[in-house]
Formats: C-alpha cells, structure tokens, sequence
C-alpha cells in the first residue's frame, strides 16, 4: 500500500511531469467570467449562462451532458476501472440587492479586480475548475476519472440542481465542490434547517379589552429562540444557531392581531441531528412549527481522508464552514475549496480578485496532480468515514 508519506515519491495523477499549464487557462477563465456576469442567471433561470459554458466545452471538444440546466462532461479517457472524483461548481446567483454602486451585469475591472454578480459565488470557483478539468482533460495516464458537474439551483436549493443529475453521474469516490473559501479547505459545513412559526390568537378591537393579541403571545417563544443555547459537547463550538429572520403580523391599526407569523433559520453541525433539534423546539415553544422543504444536512469528512492529508501537505488550512452549499446533497467524502472569499458572497459590488482566479486554477491542478495513490489501493475504505446527515 502506498502511504500518504509517499507523497513525494508517487502521486494519484502522475502528471507532474510533461503536462505544463496551458498558458491561456487564466485569460480565458476571466473572459468565460465576463460572459457570464453579463448574462443574468438567477436560481431556476440559468440556461443562458449553461449555453455559454456548453459551447466554451464544445470548443475543447468535449462531449457534454446536459439535464435542464445542469452541464456535465468527462474526461476524454474515462476508465470505468478507476475511481471517479467530482468537481462541482454552481451556475445560479442570488438577486443583486439594493446596494449596489455599479451595474450588477458589468463586468468591470478595476485594481485588480473583477466585479459583477456572481463573481466572488461561485463564478471565480466555476471557471477554476472548468480550466483545471480541461488542463487533465487529454490526458491518457490518469489514476483517476474527472467529472465535472456544472450545476443549477444551488441557492434556492432546488430541485433541478444538483440533486436531479447524481444519479446519472455513476459512481463516485470524491468531490470537490467549489465556493468562495479563500482557498482554505473546508471539511465540514454546517446544516440549514429553516422552520416558519405561527402564533394564533383572537382579533378584537383595539380601543377595547377584546381579543387575544398573537404578537404579545409570540413574544416568549422568540425570546426562547434568541437566548436558547443547545449544550455543546466541544469547547468553543456552537452546534446549533438559530435565528429570527421575518415576522409579519396584523391587519391594521385598530384590530388585535389573531395570527402572528415568523421564520427562523437555523444553522447546526453534527452534533445534533435536525430531528433532535426540532423536538427540543417543539417542547420549548408555544407556537406552530413547520419545517420548509429542501433542508440541508451537516457534514464533515474524517481528518485522515487522503483529499484531507494531501490539502493539508501543499500548505491549505482547514476549518469548519458555517454557510452550506451543494455539498448537503453528496454521500460520498467531499472537501470545499475554491478562491474568492465567503464573506463578498450576497455583498453589494460583489468582486473577486484576478489574482484569486490564478492562485485557484493553480491549487486544484496541484491538489489532484499531488493526491495519492492510497484511494486508488482502498477505493472503499474511506465511503464510510463520511458522516452525512439528512433528516
């Protein structure tokens, strides 16, 4: 068995040598980019910008899936023999909010910079892994399998995202999902669990003793959800956040209130599951609880996963990532990367730095050209060292 000492001796890819960068990667990442900023692509609405990344594959002559909006493509040896690893990206924006200064479509560069929607989530992280794809893409010795997974609906959670291609994508052994983590490797993220309240009283005259006013009953329960704290069993860490995000309640000015409504978002690790967290809730609160659709479950991949141990010997940093991403939807060991920075995603005058977009082709090269050849030897020993909750 190779071990991951052997780093430096022998590699999963073995493409170190005689496989140079194709020095228009970068300036055709940036311009892809452009295009795509330009091209509006909110959740559910992406099919211009998937015709756009389409036709830059086909002119590589790769041979594209496609499913609605998702875009899928191997590389051009696949051998079903051999492992395969998913890189995932997503198309879809959110909404431009009302700060913006500049044209959320213009793809302004500026200082090192290029702005527009989508830049920063996920553009930059999108167009690294469609030129670190193509640089393995001809390749005839790979260890490995490439499938890249261009995908919809990753904001809203949709169903026509990622979830409607996995099973036609066949078997996988790792993904790589790219989001904005300054290119620090995330080896959990927490869940997204989002559940709308409702208090109900009874309407009455205002200028009377009447009614049962369901503002006044709701107030307890959200105070139970801003000041609860679920008991940690890691020093430091918060295994659940919750959080009041909407309210809406009343008619008018004169009438008492008989319904009081709102939403919380909640954010949770492993440490508890979903259906552990909303049976505290419900024994803890007064109001109605209904859980939305399209929750996402924690996950973590083990510390001594190879992708782990590889990120962590070409100098990444790991962490726990508190946003969740399409990774939710994965069953097999997954890491999160890619340049950009989290905190510029949703921003006003969303950017991301050219410089980024370089440094990020480069590390996903390196990341699989280094990966060793234990997940080739042990293709099943590390399926279950994945704690993967989605309930």
């Amino acid at each position: 068995m190779v071990m991951i000492n052997d780093l430096n001796q022998r590699s999963l890819s073995r493409v170190g040598e005689g496989m140079p960068l194709n020095p228009h990667f970068f300036s055709e990442s940036v311009a892809l980019l452009q295009q795509l900023i330009k091209t509006r692509s909110f959740s559910g609405d992406e099919s211009d910008v998937a015709d756009i990344v389409h036709q830059y594959l086909f002119g590589y002559s790769v041979k594209v899936k496609r499913k609605g909006n998702n875009l899928w493509c191997y590389n051009k040896f696949y051998d079903e023999t051999k492992p395969t690893i998913l890189l995932n990206s997503h198309l879809d924006t959110v909404m431009p909010n009302e700060g913006y200064t500049k044209d959320p479509f213009c793809p302004e560069i500026a200082e090192g910079k290029l702005y527009g929607l989508g830049s920063n989530d996920a553009g930059g992280c999108l167009v690294s892994l469609v030129a670190t794809f193509l640089h393995f893409y001809s390749y005839h010795g790979l260890g490995f399998n490439l499938c890249l997974a261009i995908t919809a609906e990753e904001e809203n959670s949709g169903e026509n995202g990622i979830k409607c291609i996995l099973p036609l994508l066949g078997n996988l052994e790792l993904a790589i999902v790219g989001e904005p983590t300054l290119l620090q490797m995330a080896v959990a993220e927490k869940g997204n669990l989002v559940i709308d309240c409702i208090s109900n009283g009874r309407s009455g005259h205002a200028a009377r003793e009447e009614g049962d006013n369901a503002i006044h009953k709701c107030l307890k329960d959200l105070e139970w959800f801003r000041s609860y704290q679920f008991p940690q069993q890691l020093k430091g860490l918060v295994p659940v956040k919750m959080t009041v995000t909407t309210i809406k309640s009343g008619l008018q000015h004169n009438i008492v209130p008989a319904r009081c409504e709102f939403t919380v978002d909640i954010r949770n690790d492993d440490t508890y599951t979903q259906l552990q967290i909303l049976d505290v809730i419900k024994k803890n609160v007064s109001c109605q609880v209904k859980v939305r659709p399209g929750s996402l479950g924690a996950s973590s991949v083990s510390m001594d996963h190879p992708i782990v141990k590889t990120g962590i010997a070409i100098g990444c940093k790991t962490y726990n990532s508190p946003t969740t991403s399409d990774q939710a939807w994965l069953s097999v060991p997954s890491v999160k990367i890619g340049p950009g920075d989290s905190a510029r995603s949703h921003s006003s005058d969303e950017f991301i730095y050219l410089e980024e977009i370089k440094k990020g082709i480069s590390l996903y090269i390196r990341l699989l050209d280094t990966l060793p050849l234990m997940l080739i030897n042990n293709p099943n020993k590390y399926k279950n060292e994945i704690k993967h909750i989605n309930n």
